[in-house]
């Protein structure tokens, strides 16, 4: 408790600035970690059970994670945990375990350093976490959104579209050596240039295969436009549908960053039959922060899935300030990238978060049969009514369309 009462005595106001400055909140890396430093133990587990519920009517396990794991994150300075999320057993269906790793970080060198220079540092910086990740056992492996490079699409600058590379391009060969190297799925979100489509630029997330191959892509199907995140300044709403691709280690599908603002982009996943949805994103706490422990929770609860969600880390500044319309003086970055990824499960139990500040690997052991155990208990697929949703969105569609708003006679009469 000395930590606790040392923020006592902490003026506020110099609480909020370093939180500001290193991404901290108060000093500690996470909300969790804050808890647990600063209630008593009882308090604490019952103020866990509120936030990341219990799975199979339990507290959600930890992983023991091996010392040389642990040496790798301490020498590399990346946060590591582990946990594991368990199903009921059952009489016909044996267990269907699968290790699933996300991975966040921020930026290497200043984004004025050459762009090669800034892309081969984050390899760099990667390749010790994917290791870690690999030699855990790690069966599917998600990174963040455009992990290649600095999140520019603030900026508008063109000269930014130098970082797209081809489906096959070098970031992708990087990663299909540990694919292979590892048995390992991993997920590749990257700024793409379709050379055969005009050299057109989209946001794409790319699927390789446990032996190196890739088994196909994702193209972003929402970009946003708000505040400073002017992305189809550099690329439009992607045209690849909702697939789920079949992979050694089950049905995956990524729901790339602002699509989580979109419930019925989740449930397309889900149709067509997603067991983990990865959503690779983006984002900073003052737009978003209060919503990221919300949505894929939400989504994983009504689509009986899991959910790994991803955010980078770090606040990354740009040579020139820029402005976006919303009347706020020009600036230079974002604001910060507050990392927390993490997991949610089917049965609205989640994962604690990585750190706000710093690069992680969270692991996580996920039976996936817990899904359509799910399914079977809250029967959401059977008492959707769908018919009546595609009716509603077919005549929305149409432009006479007219809202089904049923007014109060009385509400306009006049008096008498």
């Amino acid at each position: 408790m000395e930590r606790s009462e040392e923020i006592g005595k902490e003026n506020g106001d110099s609480e909020q600035k370093q939180s500001v400055t290193d991404g901290s909140i108060c000093g500690y890396e996470s909300l969790q970690r804050l808890l647990s430093a600063n209630l008593q133990p009882q308090v604490f587990q019952e103020v866990s059970r509120l936030l990341l519920g219990l799975n199979c009517g339990q507290p959600l396990q930890s992983i023991g994670i091996p010392e040389s794991a642990k040496s790798l994150s301490s020498e590399h300075d990346f946060d590591l945990q582990a946990f594991s999320f368990s199903a009921d057993k059952e009489l016909l269906r044996e267990s269907r375990m699968v290790r699933v790793g996300l991975i966040q970080n921020s930026i290497v060198l200043p984004t004025t350093a050459p762009f090669l220079d800034q892309k081969r540092a984050i390899f760099q910086k990667l390749k010790p976490i994917i290791d870690t990740a690999g030699a855990l056992g790690v069966n599917i492996l998600c990174l963040q959104e455009a992990w290649m490079m600095p999140f520019v699409f603030c900026t508008r600058e063109k000269r930014w579209c130098e970082f797209a590379e081809p489906v096959d391009g070098e970031s992708t060969q990087f990663l299909q050596e540990f694919a292979r190297k590892y048995n390992m799925v991993v997920i590749s979100p990257i700024l793409e240039r379709d050379v055969n489509h005009g050299e057109t630029i989209w946001n794409t997330a790319i699927i390789i295969g446990n032996h190196g191959n890739i088994i196909g892509k994702h193209r972003k199907n929402h970009i946003p436009r708000v505040g400073d995140f002017n992305e189809s300044t550099y690329y439009m709403e992607g045209n690849t549908g909702h697939p789920v691709f079949e992979t050694a280690y089950g049905k995956i599908a990524v729901n790339i960053c602002y699509g989580r603002h979109h419930p019925l982009n989740w449930l397309a996943f889900g149709l067509n039959g997603a067991e983990i949805v990865f959503n690779p994103s983006a984002t900073v706490g003052e737009l978003s922060e209060p919503m990221w422990p919300i949505e894929a929770r939400n989504a994983a609860i009504a689509n009986s899935y899991f959910v790994g969600s991803i955010n980078r880390v770090g606040t990354e500044t740009f040579p020139n300030p820029f402005t976006s319309g919303d009347g706020k003086p020009q600036h230079s970055d974002f604001g910060h990238f507050y990392g927390s990824s993490h997991f949610s499960a089917p049965d609205a139990s989640c994962t604690p978060s990585l750190s706000r500040n710093k690069d992680g690997l969270l692991i996580s052991d996920m039976d996936l049969n817990l899904c359509r155990q799910l399914k079977d208990k809250w029967g959401f697929r059977m008492t959707a009514r769908y018919e009546l949703y595609a009716d509603l969105l077919a005549r929305y569609l149409k432009p006479d369309f007219e809202p089904q708003v049923i007014s109060d006679p009385l509400l306009h009469k006049k008096s008498s």
